[in-house]
């Protein structure tokens, strides 16, 4: 958001931030998760500041469709990466489509056959639900952000309430889970399977996402 085309020169301090912010969250001595991501913290607050400088015209944020095109992107993939992690709770075979669409690609070991087996083990199911639920949540405030910093840019291409949809679908991801257990019932059992659920509310987001970079693109 800091660059108005892609040749233009990255921000200092947001390339610090960075990668700080991508720094592993289990490291707990030398050096500390913390620590390094209090130094992203001020990295973004020595943005902020000379953002906010007017006599500063080095320091820019662009609320361009193009950018907020680029950023979903990458959303689309994280948010497509956490269905299928959460949809693998109940175990199943999928075919191969590592390929699919390009004669011509290939890759650099061989393939796993025409079908493969997606399980998530089963003492990581509630840890993949949660840390699903917790990217959602971070994910919906950023968007509520998007709503207002971009909001020229999305009455232009007419998509307001494609960005209400996103955000109410992941609003929905936050709803009170009532059992003391993650459950992980079959998808039409007796008990309930909350990575599935959880899993199909991303998917509405992510289709929504993907709608909404059509119009960014074509509108």
């Amino acid at each position: 958001m800091s660059r108005s085309r892609s040749q233009s020169t990255e921000d200092t301090d947001l390339a610090i931030a960075e990668p700080q912010f991508n720094f592993p969250s289990d490291s707990w001595w030398f050096p500390a998760s913390e620590k390094e991501y209090r130094k992203g913290i001020d990295a973004v607050d020595r943005y902020f500041t000379r953002l906010i400088d007017k006599d500063n015209a080095d320091t820019q944020f662009y609320a361009r469709a193009d950018n907020l095109n680029a950023w979903l992107g990458l959303v689309n993939k994280r948010l497509g990466s956490l269905a299928q992690r959460l949809s693998a709770s109940v175990g199943e075979y999928r075919y191969n489509t590592d390929l699919a669409g390009d004669r011509a690609a290939r890759q650099a070991t061989p393939g796993r056959g025409a079908s493969v087996v997606a399980e998530t083990p089963w003492l990581q199911i509630d840890d993949v639900f949660y840390e699903a639920r917790g990217s959602t949540w971070a994910l919906m405030h950023f968007l509520r952000a998007v709503r207002v910093d971009f909001a020229g840019v999305l009455e232009d291409k007419n998509a307001e309430a494609s960005m209400d949809q996103i955000i109410r679908s992941l609003e929905q991801s936050q709803r009170p889970v009532w059992s003391p257990v993650v459950l992980n019932g079959d998808g039409f059992g007796l008990l309930a399977n909350h990575s599935l659920t959880m899993a199909s509310y991303i998917a509405r987001a992510n289709a929504a996402i993907i709608e909404l970079r059509r119009l960014l693109s074509e509108g």
